[in-house]
């Protein structure tokens, strides 16, 4: 099957898109001096309090979302589990800071990080069904 034009767009800025969570996973796990001068004293104290366990389930979510829109680009039908993968993680990650951290992230960071992180919901979910629906029309492989 030949391969749709929209997959080859939707791969790319996907791959963007999680190139950046990856970005900002990275630097905050290495303790980058620079990249850590855009948080406040509260909001460093909140990143560095998660459990190992929050700390896995993000870097599952940021790294399998970048191996995930790779794998669409090389349309393999693993791209769906994988970034179905990654949606789970980041539920598993925002359930965290949403509902069980004694400080809640929205406590920290304001409101804006609800709406960041619905968007960031969003995204994962589409690119997951998108990746589904690929694979059940034969494009992926």
């Amino acid at each position: 099957m030949k391969t749709p034009w929209h997959l080859w767009i939707v791969g790319l800025a996907t791959l963007l898109w999680n190139a950046m969570g990856a970005f900002d996973y990275f630097m905050t796990q290495t303790k980058n001096a620079d990249y850590l001068t855009q948080f406040t004293p509260e909001q460093l104290t909140y990143f560095q309090s998660f459990p190992v366990w929050v700390q896995g389930s993000w870097a599952v979510a940021v790294w399998f979302g970048v191996a995930g829109s790779v794998l669409l680009l090389f349309r393999t039908r693993w791209a769906a589990p994988v970034l179905g993968l990654s949606f789970f993680a980041m539920m598993v990650t925002s359930f965290h800071n949403f509902v069980l951290a004694e400080v809640k992230m929205q406590e920290v960071v304001g409101a804006e990080a609800i709406y960041f992180s619905a968007f960031i919901f969003v995204i994962a979910l589409v690119l997951w069904l998108y990746a589904l629906k690929m694979r059940a029309n034969g494009v992926l492989r």
